[in-house]
Order: structure tokens, then C-alpha cells, then sequence
């Protein structure tokens, strides 16, 4: 028994099959991305916005995240959320949103700055 006059149908059909996924997956993450963008216009009206972030570890980092009423310095895991410091000072939360997160600013830049003094030594990245 031969199967090859068989194998041709079935081949294009799992192609027909495949490219119908394909262009349905692509079709959705089309109008996806089209639909659900957030305009980058409405970032300056959030209520919270992250300032700055850095890893400190495997799953751990420091943020400081501006709120309302001030900018919340927060521990960060990967089970848990910890308040470490608010900054309600208005001169230094003044210098702290002046700063906001310019591209190639390091957040141990922004640290330094909101303590008067700048990391110097071998150490710098």
C-alpha cells in the first residue's frame, strides 16, 4: 500500500491549519496592541508612578515610587512589598521629582542626591 497520493492532502491540510492559527494570533496581537496601549501622554495624570528602581539581589530591589502625598522608598521581594522610608520633606520631594527618571539616570544617583552627597571610588558602575 502506497501512502503518498494520501500524505499530500493531509500535509496541506496542517498547513492550511497552521496558517490560520498563525494569522489569528497575529490578528489579535495587531488589534491588541492597538487597543489596550496605554497613551503615553496619560503617564504624567497617574496617581502612582515609579520613580526609580534597582536590583539589589536575586528578586530583590529598591524603589521609589511617587504617590499623592509624597514618594515612598519600597523594599521590594519576591513574596512581599516593605515600606522602607517616605519622603514628605517638600525640598526634597521638589528635587526628587525635578529628577524624575531621565534616560541613563542610575537610581543610586537619585539616592546620593536626596542625601547631599555623590558615590565616588572604584566602586562606580
Amino acid at each position: 500500500m502506497s501512502a503518498g497520493p494520501e500524505l499530500i492532502p493531509s500535509a496541506l491540510k496542517l498547513v492550511a491549519a497552521l496558517a490560520t492559527v498563525l494569522g489569528g494570533m497575529f490578528v489579535a496581537v495587531h488589534f491588541a496592541r492597538r487597543y489596550l496601549r496605554t497613551s503615553g501622554g496619560a503617564a504624567r495624570h497617574e496617581l502612582v508612578r515609579v520613580i526609580a528602581s534597582r536590583p539589589i539581589g536575586v528578586k530583590k530591589s529598591v524603589a521609589l515610587v511617587e504617590v499623592p502625598d509624597g514618594v515612598l522608598v519600597l523594599g521590594l521581594s519576591g513574596d512581599r512589598i516593605q515600606l522602607l522610608s517616605r519622603i514628605d520633606d517638600p525640598e526634597t520631594l521638589q528635587h526628587v521629582r525635578a529628577q524624575g527618571r531621565p534616560p541613563g539616570t542610575a537610581f543610586q544617583d537619585c539616592l546620593a542626591g536626596l542625601g547631599g552627597r555623590r558615590r565616588t571610588g572604584a566602586n562606580e558602575d
